[in-house]
This record gives structure tokens, C-alpha cells and sequence, in this order.
């Protein structure tokens, strides 16, 4: 029996699928005590990651040896004054040290603050003093400590730094520290309702929010690991993500630990597709899941055969029809597409049991109950669009959905407005209880008195030999109310011209309704984007 199944009591179809699932934990539940350790003192020599880098360098890891570098790290921290609701960031890249570190954090009843090593000065100064950290145990590589250094200065701070992977002038040397400490740690108690991560989001307009969940936030992952990425007990995952993002939170710890999955960690600067598919041979990977830029490199560069490979998902963009149509074609797997949120773990998706639909999002996580509403704040008929938003359960507690925004009650509230969460996204269910994504319900264009969703058309417009990136919004119109412009990054032997402006204006418009047709087409050598990579289209609209 997987460990998950002490925390959940669940109810599958015949063909394997999930038809509800109950959460159930103690009021002092703890990943890294009741997870982490609890397999390692079943299973002590269960495998729990793989790691290697760019380096060949190379190491397997036990649950036992994460439960005693998780312990030596907590010692660490306790010992200079780590506590409950303390918060410690982490840019850490994909070093092993991270999984040591979030467990160690959960342990002691820190609050763990995730973040890229591609922040600048100023989203680091901004991010410090928004949470108050207390910490940082940080990478030694691309000249990170000094630019944490400068960050503190600047923020007129002071905090306890640590670094791994190398040495920097101010900073403790975090694994030569646990070396001398203790493997052994007694439980402090913690409860699950107590704040156990901060993540900051991207977003698309002003400031990124402080997103806080708490310690049910692992639980809610066994849908994502098991039903989603198809994970297996004593196989190996591998998520494509750099742990400063939620991604990695999704599919590189939580659930497929739950789920008695191993994961794969390849720790990489630089993305080279064919040594990710290097990776999934050599070490024998299961599952697989990454963005869709990944498979379109994937496609294009050619893809080997990946016999141990036996599920592959994606999330987190626009997925071009011809890339799942190829991918699977090349290896015989449907790309299962999924939905979530950093406030969220995952809402919809092409579960198991269920054919997966090219360009869907799916079904329901049968973890939420979800509906699509209008403006009006009421569920809109099937095939309307709609935002998508979350109708907690009766008792009001919803694991897996964030608790606050960072000093933001707010905007909390607003959110929340109603009595659902609203998640500002868009979509349309279709007759056969499918879920389609339309982009931001704040980027619908209202065109001609008709509804259009920016995501349909980037879809057509990357089918296009010429189009490497897009982006739809809608532009003031003295006859339209908003015209369709399209926002275009050239492939690298194109060049802007008007008669290229021309043919890819024809290439989509032949393939859509005319109320969608792109009525402007813009040639940009970059977009305008987050942190993250999302795409700014509030920036693209004043432009």
C-alpha cells in the first residue's frame, strides 16, 4: 500500500479512473514527518530521487538518506534560530540540497519562500522585504550571493545566509554545517492549518503576489501525481522545472512521494532536447511531464525511441495541435494536457481512464467542484464561455487551495467574492464534458457584439511556418468595439514584411469564423514577458 492512501479514501470507474476522493489527515499533519519519514522507516532503502547534472555528476537518494540530510539541515537552521512561521528563502536552482531544505523547513514549521536564481537585484529586494525573510540558503553559482548581498543593502536588511555548491564571502557553508549536526530531530509540533509556503506569482500586471498555503498543500497533489502524471510506485517521474517555480512543487516532490514514486532530477542550465531524452533512457523514466516548448524542441530536433517511458502530460501554455499530433505519432503517447494555478494544485486535465483530447484541457479534478460563470456571477450554459472558479465544499475548508495573498486580505477578499474562488481564467465545457482554455477572462475581446477567446486563434497562428511565438488581444475599434490584432515573433529565416503580414492574415482567417479574423498583425523581435515567461498582453494592449 502507497502512503498516500493512509491520508485519502478514494473511488475509481472500471476503467481505473478517480470518481471522488476524500482527503484525511491529522490536525498535525506534516509532509516531512508523516511522508517523508514514515516511508523511510517502512522502506528505509525506497528510492526517493535521482539526481545527476551537466557534470556526470551523480546521486541516488533514499528515503532514509532524505529523512537524515532533512534532519541535519533542520538542526542547522533550529540552532540559529529557525522556528515555526519563520521565513527562509530558497534559490537553489535544481541542487539536490532543495528537497533536503523544504523538508528540513516543513519539519521545523518554517515557511519555505521557493524563488529563481533569474530574479534581478530588485525582485529580490522587493521579495525580501514583502515577507520579512529571515533566511536564505542560496546557490553558489551565477553570481547569485552577490546579488543577494546587494539585495539586503538595498532593502535595508540583515538575514542569516547560507549557501551550497560553493563558497561566498558572508555566507555560512550550509553542508559543511550539517556535517557536524545531528541526524536525529524530535518532532515539533505543528499543525496543518499552519502556513508552510510562499510562493511568489508572476503576474501579468503590477507586483507578483504573495501566494501563502499550508501544510494540506502536498495532500492535495496525489490527483496531480497519480491521476494526471500517472506516476507509479517505485517508478521515476520526471518534471522539467527549476525548483523556484510551483511546477516543481507539482511534480518533483509532494505527490509522486506520496504516490511511492521516485523523482528525476536533471540539473541543467542550459535546455539541450536531446539530453533530456538521454536522461529518460539512461535512467529509466516512467513519466514525463514539461512545458509544451520542450515538445516543440522535441518535435523539431527529432525525438529517439523511450521504451521505459509510459506517460507524458503538459501544462502551463499554448500546445500547438501539431506538436501533440507529432509527438504522438513519433512515440505512441498522447500528450495529456492539464490545469492549475499557483494559488491551486490541479483543476482540470486529461486524467487517467479517460482518452486523452488534443487541445483540451479535460475533465474536472473530482477533488473540486468547479463551474463556469459569467459576468453576472452565474453559471453560464455548455458552450458559453466562462470563468472558471471554485465552489468550496461545505464545511468551507478546501485543501489545495492557497489560505492568503501576503498582506493582501484584500485582494483575498476579492478573489473569493461571491463564495467561490475566482480563478480569472476562462473556458468553455463542450458537449461531451470537455473543458477548453480561452486565456485570461480579462483578455476575452468582445468583437462585432461576439465573445472570442485569444487562445483559439494563437492556436491557428502556430500553425504557421513563420510563427514561432504569439499573442492575440483585442485593440479599440470604432466599428468593432475591439478588433483582433496579433502579435507575432518571427522564426529566424523570416523577416517582417507586408506581404508576409498578408499570407499569415489569410492562413488563419481561411481557418476561423469571421467574427474572429485577425484584423492587425504586429512583428516584434521579442514579447513583452514575466519573470516566469508569461506573456504581458495588459503591456501589448497599451502598446
Amino acid at each position: 500500500m502507497s502512503i498516500y492512501q493512509k491520508f485519502c479514501k478514494e473511488t475509481l470507474d472500471e476503467q481505473g479512473g478517480l470518481k471522488s476522493i476524500q482527503i484525511e489527515y491529522p490536525v498535525n499533519f506534516n509532509f516531512g514527518y508523516d511522508v517523508v519519514d514514515a516511508i523511510a522507516g517502512e522502506s528505509p532503502e525506497k528510492r526517493a530521487m535521482v539526481w545527476c547534472n551537466t557534470e556526470n555528476q551523480e546521486r541516488i537518494f533514499t528515503f532514509s538518506d532524505i529523512k537524515k540530510y532533512s534532519n541535519q539541515m533542520a538542526n542547522v537552521f533550529k540552532n540559529a534560530g529557525i522556528g515555526r512561521g519563520d521565513r527562509v528563502m530558497l534559490v537553489l536552482k535544481r541542487h539536490y540540497e532543495y528537497w533536503f531544505a523544504a523538508v528540513a523547513l516543513h519539519k521545523l514549521g518554517a515557511v519555505m519562500i521557493p524563488a529563481t536564481h533569474m530574479l534581478t537585484v530588485n525582485d529580490l529586494v522587493y521579495r525580501l522585504k514583502a515577507a520579512k525573510v529571515k533566511a536564505i540558503v542560496c546557490t553558489g553559482q551565477d553570481e547569485v550571493p552577490g546579488k543577494i548581498k546587494d539585495a539586503l543593502c538595498r532593502a535595508g536588511m540583515t538575514a542569516r545566509l547560507w549557501c551550497v555548491q560553493g563558497k561566498a564571502e558572508g555566507f555560512e557553508d550550509l553542508t559543511a554545517a550539517m556535517q557536524t549536526a545531528s541526524g536525529e530531530l524530535e518532532r515539533i509540533e505543528t499543525l496543518a492549518t499552519d502556513p508552510m509556503m510562499l510562493y511568489f506569482t508572476s503576474g501579468t500586471t503590477g507586483y507578483p503576489k504573495g501566494v501563502i498555503h499550508d501544510h494540506t498543500y502536498p495532500l492535495a497533489h496525489i490527483v496531480t501525481a497519480k491521476y494526471w502524471h500517472q506516476a507509479e510506485d517505485g517508478g521515476l517521474h520526471f518534471t522539467v522545472a527549476e525548483t523556484g517555480w510551483a511546477k516543481a512543487s507539482w511534480g518533483k516532490i509532494y505527490g509522486q512521494w506520496l504516490v511511492g514514486s521516485a523523482v528525476m532530477v536533471y540539473d541543467f542550465d542550459n535546455f539541450e532536447p536531446k539530453q533530456l531524452t538521454h536522461i529518460i533512457n539512461r535512467y529509466g523514466v516512467t513519466s514525463f511531464c514539461a512545458p509544451p516548448t520542450v515538445y516543440r524542441y522535441l518535435v523539431r530536433k527529432g525525438i529517439p525511441e523511450m521504451p521505459t517511458l509510459k506517460h507524458a502530460s503538459t501544462a502551463g501554455e499554448m500546445l500547438a495541435p501539431e506538436v501533440f499530433r507529432k509527438f504522438t505519432e513519433l512515440t505512441g503517447l498522447p500528450l495529456c494536457e492539464g490545469y492549475g494555478q499557483t494559488e491551486t494544485t490541479l483543476l482540470l486535465a486529461n486524467f487517467k481512464g479517460k482518452t486523452p483530447v488534443e487541445g483540451s484541457m479535460g475533465t474536472v479534478s473530482p477533488f473540486y467542484q468547479i463551474e463556469l460563470r459569467g459576468k453576472d456571477g452565474r453559471p453560464v450554459p455548455d458552450g458559453e464561455i466562462g470563468e472558471v472558479v471554485i465552489v468550496p465544499p461545505e464545511n468551507g475548508k478546501q485543501p489545495g487551495v492557497f489560505t492568503a495573498y501576503l498582506d493582501h486580505e484584500e485582494q483575498y477578499n476579492y478573489v473569493w467574492r461571491d463564495g467561490v474562488y475566482h480563478t480569472g481564467d476562462a473556458a468553455y465545457m463542450d458537449e461531451n464534458g470537455l473543458y477548453w482554455f480561452h486565456g485570461r477572462f480579462d483578455d476575452i475581446i468582445k468583437t462585432g457584439g461576439f465573445r472570442v477567446g485569444p487562445y483559439e486563434i494563437e492556436n491557428v497562428l502556430m500553425e504557421h511556418p513563420a510563427v514561432v511565438e504569439c499573442s492575440v488581444v483585442g485593440v479599440p475599434d470604432p466599428l468593432r468595439g475591439q478588433a483582433i490584432k496579433a502579435v507575432i515573433v518571427l522564426g529566424g529565416c523570416y523577416r517582417p514584411s507586408k506581404e508576409l503580414e498578408l499570407e499569415i492574415k489569410e492562413f488563419c482567417n481561411r481557418k476561423l469564423a469571421e467574427y474572429k479574423w485577425i484584423r492587425i498583425v504586429e512583428f516584434v523581435e521579442e514579447m513583452p514577458k514575466t519573470i516566469s515567461g508569461k506573456i504581458q498582453k495588459n503591456v501589448l494592449r497599451n502598446g
